[in-house]
């Protein structure tokens, strides 16, 4: 059976899962759609917050990332996983025994005023419809190629899709979806790293192949030869961090640790479960999901970028017969070159695709002087490696389905808890909670549903235009959570004395820098041209890069928020006995949630 006959057949069952799960699950009150009636299992919620959280970013973008920055990518695995341990400890049980249903709901009641409460909701629309930017780019890529349609066309299916099972199941259809979807990109990452690995090293588990030699070459390890393949074409040594790159990594990875706790379609999955301790008990879980998929990622990315440096470039630099012809380029090649996301020009004639990194000087003159080479000829979307990675390897058209599956199961969940957060705030936290506090249950579910159609065209309208990578993009979203909510909620948990006047003025701060900050060098709302610096390291405030510069919002936002505190107001008493019950268990026996 040909690819494109198989792709269909696979990915068409899956979305006929997710839709049959969401019918089943429809919900039918508004605690089944904004918290899924509080009765999910931890184990099971655990899942499906793996699901939400492992986005198109996780299964899509990191691997390519990791395999194009090598050490220095390991920042988004650390943060990002090292956010849920925040989350776990500091946040999540909290939250749930305050037993509101959304994040702004509680900043709103812990702070006393329906004004904190529409700021929470703008920052919380914010950084969510910025992280789902990176979703619509990760189920463009993975449309645009298999299912031989164009990004735009497969940016519009995948809207489809999720408005149907999103609008109709509400959170309690979504939990279940995801819970599939869980299963399909899982087993989607795995089993082609897992081919991957024995057809390079031998070793059927990528987290060991990784540190194995290699069955051919001359059976160095796998990490040395790409080290030495690297630096033999003017790059940095794949297990070396980029110098004097220090700093800014600690500020991006404290950035998406402290974002990770702070993202509010994450943080609500922690309110579907039926008690306080079982909010932990997701969390843990929840590692234990992810982990799965990120042990194998670094693996996944060094594995794909050896092989597409074999396939271009099998022999010694220098050689004119060790740089591949054009026209003899494998079908994988070609197939991506349609979508336009990996393209070759023939900068000094030849006719064979010279890679290297021309933006080493020397190393660039050398080149070009010894074997007359004008340039890097060969463009890669960082994107592309996950969904390209088992075409390059050769492996039989249902792995290659199966990753097509998974890419757009990780982008379809995230997605779908993403627009699940906005819409709830917009009619739970806007409609009921500040305009129209007497509008009926099915009134409030009917605007619930129209919020959810209109986050989910806004969203495709940005999707359209993507600032940068999968991850990047989402790594601004991180930022914007980390600068304006996290903040808000640990102050709000853990100092009594927090007020509103400190709390809204701390929200407003470290949303409004971090947003000035992205625009001075990402532009507005992403539109090219529209930077007032150039995205370059020169140019970032003490080095911090865009997608770094949440963890110092962050800080603004603390500071500001303890300063104007101090010099106003406390809290009314009844506020601050509520902020010690929250935190403080009453006895050995757990007390039933608010």
């Amino acid at each position: 059976m040909d690819l494109t006959t198989l792709t269909y057949i696979v990915v068409g069952f899956t979305f006929a899962l997710y839709i049959g799960i969401a019918i089943w699950a429809r919900a039918g009150t508004t605690g089944e759609y904004y918290v899924a009636g509080k009765g999910v299992n931890p184990v099971a919620n655990g899942m499906a917050t793996a699901a939400d959280w492992m986005s198109a970013a996780s299964f899509i973008s990191m691997a390519g990332l990791i395999a194009f920055m090598g050490y220095d990518a390991s920042v988004y695995l650390l943060g990002w996983t090292g956010g849920y341990v925040l989350l776990a400890m500091l946040l999540a049980p909290y939250l749930r025994k305050f037993g509101k249903f959304t994040v702004p709901e509680f900043i709103g009641d812990r702070f006393y005023s329906k004004t904190a409460r529409v700021i929470a909701v703008v920052c919380l629309i914010v950084a969510s419809l910025t992280y789902v930017i990176g979703q619509m780019k990760g189920i463009g890529v993975a449309f645009s190629r298999f299912l031989e349609t164009d990004y735009t066309t497969g940016l519009f299916i995948g809207m489809a899709i999720v408005f149907f099972y999103a609008v109709l199941g509400g959170m309690k259809g979504i939990t279940y979806t995801q819970i599939a979807q869980y299963v399909v990109l899982i087993f989607a990452y795995t089993v082609p790293a897992i081919f991957i690995s024995l057809q390079l090293t031998g070793n059927p588990l990528p987290q060991l192949g990784l540190g194995s030699t290699l069955e051919a070459g001359g059976g160095g390890y796998l990490l040395q030869t790409l080290d030495r393949i690297l630096v033999d074409l003017g790059f940095t040594q794949y297990t070396t961090m980029e110098e004097g790159n220090g700093f800014n990594m600690m500020m991006l990875t404290m950035s998406l640790m402290i974002g990770t706790a702070g993202l509010p379609h994450v943080i609500v999955r922690f309110f579907t479960v039926p008690r306080v301790r079982d909010a932990r008990k997701s969390a843990g879980w929840a590692l234990v999901f992810i982990a799965i998929l990120y042990t194998t990622a670094p693996a996944v990315g060094a594995m794909s970028y050896f092989n597409l440096i074999n396939t271009v470039k099998p022999g010694e630099v220098g050689a004119e017969a060790s740089n591949l012809l054009y026209e003899e380029r494998p079908d994988w090649f070609k197939n991506w070159e349609q979508t336009g996301l990996l393209a070759w020009e023939d900068k000094n004639g030849d006719g064979r695709i010279q890679y290297y990194n021309d933006g080493n000087e020397q190393f660039a003159q050398t080149a070009t002087e010894q074997y007359g080479w004008q340039g890097n000829e060969l463009t890669v979307d960082r994107d592309i490696m996950v969904m390209a990675n088992p075409e390059i390897a050769n492996l039989p058209n249902w792995v290659i389905a199966l990753v097509v599956a998974g890419g757009l199961a990780a982008a379809l969940s995230t997605a779908a808890g993403l627009l699940m957060a906005i819409s709830s705030a917009v009619s739970h936290d806007l409609i009921k909670g500040i305009f129209n506090p007497g509008i009926s249950e099915k009134g409030e579910l009917l605007s619930a549903r129209l919020a959810m159609a209109g986050a989910v065209l806004f969203a495709g309208y940005l999707g359209l235009n993507p600032p940068g990578f999968a991850a990047q993009v989402v790594a601004l979203a991180f930022g914007l959570a980390a600068s304006s909510l996290f903040p808000v909620l640990m102050l709000g948990i853990f100092n009594k004395r927090m007020n509103s006047a400190g709390a809204m003025t701390g929200m407003l701060v470290g949303l409004t820098s971090t947003l000035v900050y992205i625009f001075t060098y990402k532009g507005w709302l992403f539109i090219p041209g529209t930077n007032m610096l150039p995205n370059t390291a020169e140019y970032w405030f003490l080095g911090i890069q865009p997608e770094s510069f949440g963890a110092l919002g962050a800080l603004l936002n603390v500071t500001a928020a303890y300063l104007v505190s101090k010099v106003t107001a406390p809290p009314p008493e009844h506020i601050q006995h509520l902020v010690e019950d929250v935190r403080v268990p009453r006895s050995a026996k757990e007390a039933p949630a608010h």
